[in-house]
């Protein structure tokens, strides 16, 4: 009686345990989504697996397959046969895409789990993945979870609403257009101000010249959330094309730059500082400040969620 009773509890907390795995699930693809999901998109980009028109995809359906998994973990559903095996093999997808990152770029930086909402090195995700697959595996050989009879309905229904959840929430806009583009262009950046400056404590002459001919120039601060995925999105369009024209002037505190690399990984950008009124009359108020530059001439304004390595491809070859 004591044994069958023990059974019983311990298939309950099977049972719970399946309950907050899913939410885990749930959380995790939430905090993709929101604020910003550009920096989930560019994982499929820095690995290889996708470009800047497919990322956007990948990157919705996966996050769709993780509420489709949570959502199934949370019901107990078919948990044997279906959901733990499927649950297993995206955690291992993403521990063998971590292990990747830390053997290439270091365990540095946020390995995006929970986007920005919560932080957490490559290796610390690792971790997380490996203890999950262990309570999956827990929960296997002591709970099979509930099984209904119209599998086929429940599954059309569940996975097409949650696969479409990440699209409709955040839509790709592939034609985005920024306010910048409103703004004043064709006028020529006083880019004497970097390299005669009149405070040299307060301005780093620029490692090259950049007056002269087609430039891509961004204006960032170390500690803008917004600076860091433009400088991420950089970093993965000069890796993709190193000859690409692209500068940093960079704002802060230097003692925040270590930080700033560490995050965006974006040393592969060549940059100098400028701090004070200097920086300011160069990029305004608003951050990041991004300039298609030709011979000193600001052509063009855009802003990160507008990047695109192509259409500065086309702009630099003159199409």
């Amino acid at each position: 009686m004591i044994i069958k009773i023990m059974r019983i509890v311990l298939k309950f907390l099977m049972a719970f345990l399946s309950i907050g795995l899913g939410l885990i699930f749930i959380y995790s693809g939430y905090t993709k989504l929101d604020p910003v999901i550009e920096t989930f998109e560019f994982t499929f980009v820095d690995i290889g697996i996708g470009n800047w028109y497919t990322a956007p995809v990948i990157a919705r359906l996966l996050i769709g397959l993780e509420f489709f998994i949570g959502f199934l973990l949370i019901i107990n559903y078919n948990l044997k046969k279906f959901t733990l095996p499927l649950t297993i093999g995206l955690l291992a997808f993403f521990c063998i895409y971590l292990t990747l990152q830390i053997i290439f770029n270091g365990n540095n930086g946020n390995c995006g789990c929970f986007g920005e909402h919560l932080r957490m090195t490559p290796l610390q995700g690792i971790i997380k993945n490996v203890i999950m697959i262990i309570g999956c595996i827990a929960i296997y050989f002591i709970w099979e979870g509930w099984s209904f009879k119209s599998n086929k309905l429940f599954y059309s229904f569940f996975a097409i609403t949650t696969l479409a959840i990440p699209f409709i929430v955040n839509p790709i806009e592939y034609s985005y257009s920024s306010n910048n583009l409103d703004e004043k262009v064709n006028y020529p950046l006083d880019l004497d101000l970097l390299y005669k400056p009149e405070d040299t404590s307060k301005v780093e002459i620029p490692k090259k010249d950049f007056r002269k001919g087609k430039q891509v120039l961004a204006f960032l601060s170390l500690k803008c959330p917004h600076c860091r995925i433009a400088a991420k999105k950089f970093r993965l369009i000069k890796n993709n094309n190193p000859d690409l024209p692209i500068y940093f002037i960079l704002n802060g505190d230097k003692q925040d730059l270590k930080a700033f690399y560490d995050d965006t990984k974006s040393e592969n950008i060549p940059s100098s500082f400028a701090l004070g009124k200097t920086f300011m009359n160069l990029a305004g108020a608003h951050l990041p400040r991004i300039y298609y530059i030709d011979n000193s001439i600001v052509i063009k304004k855009v802003d990160y969620y507008e990047l695109n390595q192509y259409k500065i491809e086309d702009w630099i070859k003159g199409n």
